[in-house]
């Protein structure tokens, strides 16, 4: 062998190991295939060249990437452009193959084509070429056709070079069989590369299934935590890209890569997994009284065997009076039962509204609640006993929302599960914090959250977005058991004041207000009913 033909085999076999490297760093599918297309350009120094996919039905050859260097054409791949021509079928409408172009026969031949003179050559319609010719006043000649086959032995796709340039003279020369050597090499490791990520794409797909399985088995379970569980990850992104962009307080550190802001979108996604544990009594308990089912129809029994034992002792008064001659004593008679059904009408009323959450419930109303309670009926035994047990008086006291202190506690274990479960599954690196962010997302910046207490200096960024994406869309959901979907104005003053109270960061509030984020959510996911005036001046914590 020549030294100098040594030596420049010696280069392009380095060229090579430099190329497979390229190809194993490049994570973006489309970069991934122009990368491979320009290598082989540039090691078989070619003018031209077109890479092709084969379709998931393997019927046809899909466009990916375009490359002409003298007509500057530059398409497919990363740039955007996208290529105008339709996909090549392998086969005839009636099942034969396609052998008549040189790319589908290199695919059904699982072989490499080298033609001289595409204008010269009698085996391969070459029409297209001299009308693409004919047109843009170029000179197709010499064509090398590779296939690029996977681990497996099974063809994924071709590249196609066209015209090899002399690197001296620049003229164009026909392919040798040392760059068809070469060819054949670089169109194994762009099949690996390929393969691989198709394979991590394919892993990754399945990962983000299984999630969505187990959203849908929430969603299944309750149906007013499903939504919650799609649309906060959705909204966490919203909040994490303009949050990149800022420059306000600790956001101007705030620049992730596209694999840390995966990771976020993982956490996000999985934030509320622990509900799967949590009872649906509690998770849907739409009323103070719900437990299996809304305790208040039980409630309204006793009232009515109040009001039966009431004109039970109407009547027997009614008849002492008349056996004793006394018929003026029954009109006083009437008027007291009347007197007293009003009085169990107003108390049951009363009941009903108390067993509907609420933002607030004063000391007057829980008084209320256990005079009211304190009465005594016949219960079902037949012993006397206080109208309401304690209980039910305490649920029915629940100052705010529909939970009591135990119940509240079980759902807030969600957290502390959902920390565990994604702690036992085996992260790979770039996802090493998605169960830290996952579990954080009702901790707060005063330290008053739960389940770990953390605060201002141990919350990191990534929670406190999800935390204030969480908090949003649950005051804005409509299709919660134990309230009706807030309006704009609302919800906004509601963080606001959260971020005067320290609990939510006042960065990513100011961004998320600044930014119109909770506008672009709302008109995607929010009725428009809820859509009202806001006026941005009026919203604590905010400075426009």
């Amino acid at each position: 062998m020549h030294p100098s033909h040594s030596r420049d085999l010696s280069k392009c076999l380095e060229q090579l190991n430099q190329i497979g490297i390229a190809l194993s760093r490049e994570r973006d599918i489309p970069k991934l295939l122009e990368t491979i297309l320009t290598a082989a350009k540039r090691l078989l120094n070619a003018d031209g060249g077109t890479l092709y996919r084969l379709e998931e039905d393997s019927q046809s050859l899909r466009f990916e990437v375009l490359r002409n260097d003298s007509l500057q054409l530059h398409m497919g791949g990363a740039s955007g452009a996208p290529i105008p021509f339709p996909p090549i079928p392998l086969y005839t409408p009636d099942g034969q193959p396609q052998t008549g172009m040189v790319v589908t026969y290199a695919v059904l031949h699982n072989e490499t084509v080298v033609i001289d003179d595409a204008y010269a050559d009698q085996h391969f319609d070459f029409s297209g070429t001299r009308r693409f010719d004919q047109k843009t006043g170029y000179r197709s000649r010499s064509f090398l056709t590779v296939p690029m086959k996977n681990h497996e032995g099974r063809i994924i796709g071709v590249f196609q070079l066209i015209n090899a340039l002399d690197p001296e003279t620049g003229q164009v020369r026909t392919f040798s069989p040392d760059d068809r050597q070469l060819a054949e090499s670089l169109a194994s490791q762009a099949a690996i590369a390929l393969t691989n990520h198709q394979l991590i794409d394919q892993l990754r797909n399945l990962f983000e299934g299984l999630i969505q399985l187990i959203n849908t088995a929430i969603d299944h379970k309750s149906p007013y935590t499903g939504a919650h569980c799609q649309r906060v990850p959705v909204l966490t992104m919203m909040i994490a890209e303009v949050a990149c962009r800022s420059e306000r307080g600790l956001l101007k550190s705030f620049r992730p890569t596209l694999e840390e802001l995966y990771e976020l979108k993982i956490a996000g996604l999985l934030h509320d997994c622990g509900k799967i544990a949590t009872p649906v009594h509690v998770v849907d308990k739409s009323t103070k009284l719900e437990t299996l089912f809304d305790r208040v129809a039980l409630v309204d029994t006793r009232f009515e065997a109040l009001k039966r034992d009431a004109e039970i002792d109407c009547l027997k008064g009614k008849l002492a009076a008349l056996e004793r001659g006394d018929p003026a004593a029954i009109p006083a008679l009437e008027q007291r039962l009347s007197k007293r059904l009003a009085e169990l009408d107003a108390d049951r009323e009363y009941l009903r509204v108390c067993n509907i959450g609420g933002e607030f419930m004063d000391k007057a109303a829980q008084d209320r609640v256990r005079q009211i309670g304190a009465q005594r009926w016949v219960g079902p035994e037949g012993q006397e006993c206080t109208f309401l047990s304690d209980e039910e008086i305490d649920n029915l006291c629940i100052a705010r929302g529909t939970l009591n202190a135990e119940e509240r506690t079980i759902i807030q274990e969600h957290v502390a599960l959902t920390m565990r479960m994604l702690n036992a599954l085996p992260w790979p690196e770039p996802l090493r914090n998605v169960a830290e962010y996952a579990g954080s997302h009702h901790e707060k910046l005063d330290g008053r959250g739960y389940h770990r207490g953390l605060n201002e200096s141990t919350l990191p960024l990534p929670s406190r977005i999800i935390c204030l994406a969480d908090v949003f869309e649950a005051l804005t959901a409509r299709d919660r058991p134990y309230k009706p979907g807030k309006l704009l104005s609302e919800t906004l003053t509601i963080l606001g004041r959260m971020v005067q109270n320290h609990e939510i960061d006042p960065d990513l509030f100011d961004v998320f207000i600044r930014q119109g984020v909770w506008l672009d959510y709302a008109r995607q996911y929010l009725e428009p009913e809820q859509i009202d005036e806001v006026d941005l001046s009026r919203i604590p914590g905010y400075v426009p």
